[in-house]
């Protein structure tokens, strides 16, 4: 039985030390990451759906990091082609001879849906809503329009319709020094306000 408790006692000590070198060793071996990349992986929309021609956002951001286009991302849109532009303070790229993409969204027909959960499972941003043998469908405001829940559905119930622009769709463009006439009724006399 003192065998047994001399082994556990040299097992538990073994641990600690070798425990003590890993946390030392992942405080003085730590790789510092790019701020710069972090900075730009926040701004991307994290669908993960490779449309830009990397796995993730993640290795997107090193790929614009290092000097590639950042108009790749098409779930992010022109929206978050400003923003990274902003960031690295370089001008908006234009997009000549390049069609800004379209906005879609997955759209499921419900009278072809087998309730197969495919499609859940190929959604990167939990878009989908439904359980096995019942049906499925696409919350709108959640969904990327990344496409990769199109290819595993069996019954090709899954097709991707384009947003229309109407009041919750629309780019409002504020120009930021905008100057606004405001009247200050208290002494009558107009002044200007500038919009930050």
């Amino acid at each position: 039985m003192t065998t047994f408790y001399f082994i556990l006692i040299a097992v538990v000590v073994l641990a600690l030390i070798f425990g003590v070198i890993l946390g030392f060793a992942s405080v003085k071996l730590k790789v510092e990451a790019d701020p710069i990349v972090e900075k730009i992986d926040a701004l991307l929309p994290q669908s993960q759906c490779g449309q830009c021609g990397y796995p993730g956002c993640k290795p997107y951001a090193e790929a614009i990091a290092n000097g590639d286009e950042i108009i790749k991302c098409i779930p992010g849109g022109q929206t978050t082609v400003v923003k990274i532009a902003e960031l690295l303070g370089v001008d908006v790229p234009t997009m000549d001879g390049v069609a800004e993409p379209e906005v879609k969204i997955a759209y499921i027909h419900e009278d072809m849906c087998i309730g197969c959960t495919k499609c859940i499972q190929a959604c990167p941003v939990d878009a989908i809503i439904g359980t096995n043998k019942a049906l499925h469908t696409v919350i709108p405001d959640l969904c990327t329009g990344c496409e990769l829940c199109v290819a595993p559905c069996p019954t090709d119930c899954i097709t991707m319709e384009k947003v229309e622009k109407d009041i919750e769709h629309w780019d409002w463009k504020i120009d930021p020094k905008l100057v606004i006439p405001v009247l200050n009724t208290s002494d009558g006399k107009a002044k200007l306000v500038v919009g930050e």
